[in-house]
């Protein structure tokens, strides 16, 4: 029998609001979007102004802030207003929670700022970039960085491209030592040497060379030209330049006609790869917060306040425009700049203040890797970290996206510091994978002779013995990832060299 009757049911939700939205999108966003972003908002809302330095200030008197009337929210007085008005901004809160602004139910208020559109296709946040005009083109950094992040590396692999990458001048010449880079990141110089190595493949040819003669080997290579003769050729440039022809052809054991050859060959080459590349020269990556060495013990991390851009509330234009609207359309437009203006301040402290809660767990976790370098890099997952510090895993996520920190072994992003967990085969605290594919390498490369071939079955055995309990296919995973041949091939290699 169909009827009608009246039911009360209680169920928890999660009202995202628009400020929620803008909110959770600043978050994602890198110190360079975030920047071109607040641009977009100081020229889009005249009650926002930026907060400009003491020195500064000092120079244009007349626009101090007494002058100007603004409105300068303290990061206290931002965590207050947040703790007595809408709390956490950005989605800690569990389904359940609800957070609301002013009861708007999600309908968006007339008259405040559009952010649905920022990043690629109107609604993610990668590509903010895409929206500008007049897109300029990739630096010889960004080339180098595209390669290495294509080049199947493993993390601390990656991390050390990136690091051979930084020491690159205009001219495509590495210009950093690699003893220095591999003391810096706590590794062996063989495994910089052979990320080197991986590294002098990427285009254009030649490029990450230490010296012109091995910049044109790299090229004579590729060619398949690198035979002995001109091989003397290129290690003795100092005779060509000097015009010693008969001393080439000594060195080069060669006849005229040859040796005219193989300088041609020689002037066809780039001997400065980087030079094609225009734009801005290369950059070295901003980081968002640095960690360093506490005299008192552990680890002091700090945000880098440079790349925090601080807008405040003009207050005194406030007044005289709210003063001066007439209309009800007036008063709602002048309203809602105030209320996208506050709430975009707050959502500016309570980023800064989420980034370095999260750093600064991820650094009490990882201090074992600051210390003592990658291969005492712990398992971590985002999970464990939200848990540590009372947020969402979704939150975690956005915040090690794009940010970067600056530590004693080196700029890193945050995301870095993730790697998967390998059990231990005696039941005690279990190892970082990239750890174990660290050590791994290190077995191989101790590899001195064909007798000492160590196969995917015998790592694995050492491994157990080492307390880590590994299958054989994920060591062939492991093995296949960092690009080192089966224990047949290494074998038949160290027979026949």
């Amino acid at each position: 029998m169909l009827g009608q009757r009246l039911e009360i049911r209680q169920g928890q939700g999660l009202v995202v609001t628009p400020q929620l939205q803008q909110a959770i999108k600043l978050l994602q966003l890198s110190n360079l979007e975030l920047e071109a972003f607040v641009e977009q908002e100081l020229e889009r809302n005249p009650l926002l102004a930026r907060d400009e330095p003491e020195g500064e200030a000092e120079a244009a008197p007349e626009m101090s802030e007494r002058d100007r009337g603004v409105d300068d929210p303290s990061p206290g007085e931002a965590a207050a207003a947040l703790d007595a008005g809408e709390g956490d901004l950005y989605g800690d809160a569990s389904p359940g929670e609800r957070v609301s602004d002013r009861a708007n139910d999600g309908e968006a208020q007339p008259g405040l700022s559009d952010w649905s559109g920022v990043g690629r296709g109107g609604g993610g946040l990668e590509g903010l970039e895409d929206d500008r005009p007049d897109r300029r083109e990739a630096t010889l950094w960004e080339h180098l960085q595209a390669q290495a992040s294509s080049a199947r590396l493993s993390p601390t692999d990656h991390a050390i491209a990136l690091a051979l990458i930084d020491q690159v001048d205009d001219g495509g010449y590495l210009r950093g030592e690699l003893a220095e880079i591999a003391d810096r990141l706590g590794c062996d110089l063989a495994r910089v040497e052979a990320v080197l190595t991986v590294c002098h493949g990427f285009e254009p040819t030649g490029v990450m060379a230490r010296s012109v003669p091995e910049c044109l080997k790299l090229q004579l290579i590729e060619r398949n030209r690198f035979d002995p003769a001109m091989a003397a050729l290129v290690e003795n440039l100092d005779l060509l330049a000097r015009r010693d022809l008969a001393g080439l052809r000594r060195v080069c054991g060669v006849d005229a006609d040859d040796l005219t050859d193989m300088i041609a060959e020689l002037k066809a080459l780039t001997p400065r790869p980087g030079a094609g590349f225009g734009g801005e020269p290369a950059q070295t990556l901003i980081p968002d917060v640095h960690v360093r060495p506490d005299p008192a013990g552990g680890w002091r991390v700090e945000l880098n306040t440079d790349t925090l851009p601080r807008v405040l509330i003009d207050k005194r234009y406030h007044a005289v425009v709210a003063d001066a609207a007439r209309s009800e359309t007036e008063k709602a437009f002048v309203a809602d700049c105030a209320a996208q203006a506050s709430w975009l301040v707050r959502s500016l402290d309570q980023r800064a203040k989420t980034i370095l809660k999260v750093a600064s767990e991820i650094v009490r976790q990882q201090d074992a890797f600051l210390a003592f370098g990658v291969e005492f890099l712990r398992p971590l997952n985002l999970k464990t970290v939200a848990e540590a510090i009372g947020m969402h895993e979704s939150t975690v996520s956005r915040v090690t996206s794009n940010k970067y920190v600056a530590t004693p072994r080196g700029v890193f992003e945050l995301k870095f510091f993730f790697t998967a967990a390998i059990q231990s085969s005696d039941g005690g605290a279990t190892h970082s994978a990239e750890a174990v594919r660290h050590r791994i390498k290190s077995m191989i490369e101790a590899e001195a002779s064909d007798e000492d071939v160590l196969s995917d079955d015998r790592i694995v055995e050492l491994l157990k013995e080492a307390g880590i309990d590994i299958a054989r296919r994920t060591v062939a995973k492991y093995r296949e990832a960092l690009r080192i041949p089966s224990s047949v091939e290494r074998k038949r290699y160290l027979k026949a060299s």
